[in-house]
């Protein structure tokens, strides 16, 4: 795993000397030893790469990574270039265009969007190859529950965008009265024409950025 090395080392270090995360490490090494497993390793951490905790302006959770070969790099809902844009994400640009008029992009990198300060986090940053959720509960939950809890601790103005239960479990971790925090149905076609299609989260986040003197994301993929 690419050691974390930007200011979220100071924020996370205290979870590298608990037992769990020793577990987790250990554990981790061995999948990958042993086992194909998505994103590839120097990805997983990716979100704190590009997404420094000083620069967070906006937190958007995803669960786990996509599990299939060349998808996931270390950015919630986002794939490579030249991969199929998968389904939740065609659906997180529909809703971009009917927000905020953007195109449709041919791709799905949402590295620009990490790049202006919005961390794309997995609750889980692991899997293995094609089989969803299987590396839940081997410690990445608590690892990520204290990086929303430093994002939380934050004194200025963060959005946080919960699509779907499991994200929205988080917002009882957010009790900062400075940030905002948006709740929608998950964008997937099981549940996105339940709520998330018209909750304009774009919109919102950046009218709540721009009101508290933060510049706006431009949420528009090249």
């Amino acid at each position: 795993m690419a050691a974390i090395n930007n200011d979220w080392l100071e924020a996370l270090e205290a979870e590298f000397h608990k037992p769990y995360y020793k577990q987790l490490f250990a554990t981790v090494n061995q999948e990958y030893k042993t086992r194909l497993i998505f994103p590839p390793a120097d990805d997983i951490f990716n979100a704190f790469h590009l997404t420094p905790l000083h620069k967070v302006k906006a937190v958007i959770l995803g669960q786990d990574p996509y599990h299939n070969h060349g998808q996931a790099h270390g950015l919630c809902f986002s794939v490579k270039k030249g991969v199929n844009v998968p389904p939740s994400l065609v659906n997180i640009y529909q809703e971009l265009h009917d927000d905020l008029g953007c195109r449709i992009p041919d791709h799905g990198c949402l590295t620009k969007w990490a790049e202006q300060g919005v961390l794309m986090l997995n609750t889980v940053l692991t899997v293995r190859a094609h089989q969803a959720n299987s590396h839940q509960g081997i410690g990445w939950e608590e690892f990520t529950d204290a990086a929303i809890a430093a994002c939380s601790r934050q004194d200025r103005p963060i959005v946080f965008i919960l699509w779907g239960s499991p994200a929205q479990r988080k917002a009882k971790m957010l009790t900062n009265p400075n940030h905002l925090i948006l709740k929608s149905p998950h964008p997937s076609p099981f549940s996105a024409q339940r709520g998330f299609f018209g909750s304009r989260p774009f919109s919102q986040a950046n009218a709540f950025l721009e009101a508290h003197g933060v510049e706006p994301v431009d949420w528009q993929i090249d």
